[in-house]
This record gives C-alpha cells, structure tokens and sequence, in this order.
C-alpha cells in the first residue's frame, strides 16, 4: 500500500469539543503519523501522513468528528509524501 500525505483543514464547530484530542486517539489506532491543531478562525487543521488506506480512513472520520462537533466542511489537500513524521501530535 503506498503511503500518502494529507493537509486538512476541518470548519464549523470544531473547537472546544475534543476535536484534536479524538483526532490524535483516531490517528494512533491507526497508524498515522503527522500533527494537529486549532486554527484562529475557528477551523482544525492537520497534517497526515501514513497508508492510503488509514489516511482516508482518518479523513473520513473528521468529516464527522466527537459527538459534541458540527463538522461543515473538510477541505482536503493531497501533497508529495515526505515521511516527515514518526508520531501524531496536536500542537499549537
């Protein structure tokens, strides 16, 4: 399976629920490795790196989010991958 590399950027009510905490416990059950965070406007946004397979696994996942998230819009940006990352982190 190759691997890839997606930039996402996650709209609507996305802050303040556990967005970047359940993304990251998303992200480690499934192997992929790159970063996440709260943006000012709002917005999440993540870098993720891993198989095609569990990266659009995890995508598919923030296009819903926790419970307590209203997911709006998940703009999606594939990109050369670089192997950039050895773990998952939310940062700031």
């Amino acid at each position: 399976m190759a691997n890839v590399r997606a930039h996402v950027i996650i709209s609507g009510m996305v802050q303040g629920v556990y967005f970047r905490a359940e993304t990251r416990d998303q992200a480690l059950a499934l192997g992929v490795t790159g970063w996440v965070k709260n943006r000012p406007d709002g917005s999440v946004e993540g870098l993720f790196e891993g198989e095609r397979d569990n990266v659009e696994k995890l995508i598919a996942w923030c296009r819903q989010g926790p419970p307590e998230a209203e997911v709006s819009d998940v703009e999606v940006a594939w990109e050369k991958y670089w192997g950039e990352f050895t773990k998952f982190k939310i940062t700031f």
